[in-house]
């Protein structure tokens, strides 16, 4: 399993999301983060002065996949994220060594190799 990351714009996390349900894969865990890149901050100028604004806001959008899954989760994230400009995001691929339900203690692999069935939006089987 890996674990893509994708940091985006906030007015893109809606596209994403949405572009990511079309394809089925509805678990995903977002936080609202600020940070900094290439863009550096944002400069205003007003009546009273200058200032610069270092730390723009994000989204961080975690999403647990199997491997096989990873190329089309970055090709969506990729698609429904892009503007074009500068500080459209990244994408981080993290490994995951284990996962563990904490109501039942159970891994993927005691559900034959996938994630509950709630996990992929549906019921789960008795």
């Amino acid at each position: 399993m890996k674990m893509v990351v994708a940091i985006v714009r906030p007015e893109k996390y809606q596209d994403v999301k949405d572009a990511l349900k079309a394809k089925g894969i509805t678990g995903m865990t977002f936080t609202h983060v600020t940070g900094r890149g290439k863009q550096a901050g944002v400069k205003f100028t007003n009546r009273v002065g200058e200032f610069v604004v270092d730390e723009i806001e994000k989204v961080k959008i975690e999403i647990a996949v199997e491997d096989d899954h990873v190329p089309c989760v970055i090709d969506t994230v990729c698609k429904a994220a892009k503007t074009g400009r500068s500080g459209d995001g990244w994408i981080f691929i993290v490994p995951i060594d284990e996962a563990v339900r904490i109501s039942t203690y159970k891994t993927p692999e005691d559900s034959g190799g996938e994630a509950p069935a709630e996990d992929r939006g549906g019921e789960e089987e008795p």
